[in-house]
């Protein structure tokens, strides 16, 4: 399937520095729905510790680069419950589609992975940028325009968008607070 084929939007998504579009889900139940959208060719990343969305790089025939693999890990990791716990470095597993299956008992959302994975750690941090027309926080090497970096602390994260949305408005860049909710990670944030 196409990535433009695909309803991205309603999952958590962004484009890697490469254009590759990368989709993961904002729950158990959309974990769910983008584990079958992975293909032949496709990447797949996880956190190693639960609470993460399983996140897809969707291939479309092109070489998936280590700057992909590692961008879709920074952006797995900062919207998984690591972020939530204030985490300044997070274990991601890296695996093919291939590797992935459902047991009858694994409870929604969770899928057992076969056979060896690649190990990485990164950084939990992100960009606001706009993607698509749309603000987004994604990786620092997909963001082609750094409005600013946002990483884990303890502002509140809807006192945390009002303070992106005043900053974000001294630029003359106006979203509501609501895309900026939608767009930012679960959790707490550091000063701007």
């Amino acid at each position: 399937m196409k990535s433009r084929e695909i309803n991205y939007e309603k999952f958590r998504w962004f484009f890697t520095s490469n254009n590759l579009l990368v989709i993961g889900g904002k729950s158990a139940e959309q974990n769910e729905e983008t584990i079958p959208l992975a293909e032949k060719g496709d990447m797949v990343v996880h956190t190693k510790l639960p609470g993460s969305p399983f996140c897809i790089i969707k291939s479309e025939g092109q070489k998936i680069t280590d700057s992909d693999i590692k961008e879709t890990a920074v952006f797995c990791a900062s919207f998984s419950q690591q972020w939530k716990k204030n985490k300044k470095e997070v274990e991601i597993h890296v695996f093919s589609p291939n590797q992935i299956f459902k047991d009858i008992k694994t409870k929604k959302g969770t899928f057992t992975v076969v056979g060896k994975s690649k190990t990485i750690k990164v950084k939990p941090e992100l960009w606001l940028t706009i993607q698509e027309k749309k603000l987004r926080a994604v990786p620092e090497g997909a963001a082609q325009e750094k409005f600013f970096r946002i990483k884990p602390g303890d502002i509140p994260k809807e006192k945390f968008a009002r303070i992106l949305r005043e900053k974000l408005r001294g630029m003359e860049i106006n979203f509501s607070e609501e895309n900026i909710l939608s767009a930012i990670p679960s959790g707490g944030f550091a000063e701007v």
